[in-house]
């Protein structure tokens, strides 16, 4: 497979990292980068102006792109996979909105607010209210996903289980209030901050559900299970991260020798030969994530729906992934010496990257 990163584009993604960093946003190169290739674009629909990208290529590029900004590698995927959500919106409303300047869409899961019903037949729509937090992406951002509690006078409304029903809102960006609120060591470019929405009034087609059976666009992707879609690109990102770090770890150790053996650290052996397996259980880890993302993207494309083995292979090659991640960057981490514990080293950066991304709730063990 081709490298799924331009080496131009990759030197222009590392030579403004660190100053990312530093403003807590992505610098406006790689603003502009985002935009120019259309990476944001790429899991919306074609028929509604995206790029509709087989899911492996997908991954491959969110994660070539975390390996060397982890900040920027986490705003691509979080806000290219919101736009993934266009294949479950209406086509006019998808086309509108992919179709747009610099169109970026961020969002929240987290059902944190309520979607009240307003007004009846072509005037029925929904007044948001809520507080949302972790938006990545949000000072670009074109529009909000969230979801609510559906309510009506003021009372949830319940499903045949009894619990309150839940539905997926897109709302453009006019509507929303950006509250900073994103203060984390790590990822500090990815400006993941919260935002609320008081009252605000949109149209019924602004709702959607997420499932095979609620897409509105054709084709492989929108077929997807979306927890499977979750979890292979927050692992990618992961991997993406823990691999820049291992790149990184090697020149720091080259400089530090055995405060008791005398030897220059990557010639101690036991040193040599931790380094060796982290890198090769890592390695091993991806090649089996990737085997089992390809072939179950085979199967989808192939009409297939994947089984319930399917789905647990998936996230079970993902989280192999996380933890050989995290066994590599913990375990190496100390040999790396008080370079790697500078704030404007950049291991240090990956290092902070990585901890931060690694908290994700489904990347839990």
């Amino acid at each position: 497979m081709t490298d799924p990163l331009l080496a131009r584009d990759a030197r222009r993604i590392e030579r403004y990292a660190a100053m990312a960093d530093a403003a807590r946003f992505l610098h406006p190169v790689q603003q502009a980068l985002l935009h120019r290739r259309g990476w944001l674009r790429m899991l919306a629909p074609r028929a509604s102006g995206g790029a509709e990208l087989p899911l492996p290529q997908a991954v491959r590029l969110e994660e070539a792109v975390a390996a060397i900004d982890g900040s920027m590698g986490w705003v691509l995927t979080l806000c290219a996979g919101a736009g993934w959500f266009a294949g479950f919106l209406p086509p006019p409303l998808a086309r509108d909105i992919i179709g747009g300047k610099r169109v970026c869409i961020g969002g929240s899961g987290a059902p944190t607010g309520y979607a009240d019903q307003d007004g009846d037949g072509e005037a029925a729509g929904f007044r948001i209210t809520g507080r949302w937090d972790y938006a990545s992406g949000a000072p670009m951002a074109t529009h909000f996903t969230l979801n609510a509690v559906l309510r009506a006078d003021g009372q949830p409304l319940l499903d045949d289980q009894g619990a309150p029903r839940i539905r997926a809102f897109l709302v453009p960006a006019e509507l929303v209030q950006i509250v900073p609120s994103w203060a984390s060591i790590g990822l500090r470019a990815s400006a993941s901050h919260s935002y609320r929405i008081d009252g605000a009034w949109v149209a019924k087609d602004h709702g959607f559900a997420i499932s095979p059976a609620a897409a509105t666009a054709d084709g492989p992707l929108y077929r997807f299970p979306f927890y499977s879609l979750a979890f292979v690109t927050l692992a990618a990102n992961v991997a993406g991260m823990a691999s820049h770090f291992m790149q990184l770890a090697r020149p720091c150790m080259s400089r530090r020798r055995h405060a008791i053996k005398g030897l220059p650290l990557l010639e101690v052996p036991e040193v040599a030969a931790l380094v060796r397996a982290k890198e090769q259980v890592h390695a091993a880890a991806r090649a089996h994530f990737y085997h089992v993302l390809d072939r179950s993207w085979a199967m989808v494309e192939n009409g297939t729906a994947l089984t319930d083995g399917d789905l647990h292979a998936l996230q079970a090659s993902s989280l192999a992934l996380v933890a050989a991640s995290r066994a590599a960057v913990d375990e190496l981490y100390p040999y790396c010496g008080l370079y790697a514990a500078h704030e404007d080293s950049a291991i240090n950066r990956v290092w902070r990257d990585f901890h931060t991304a690694s908290q994700h709730s489904l990347l839990l063990p």
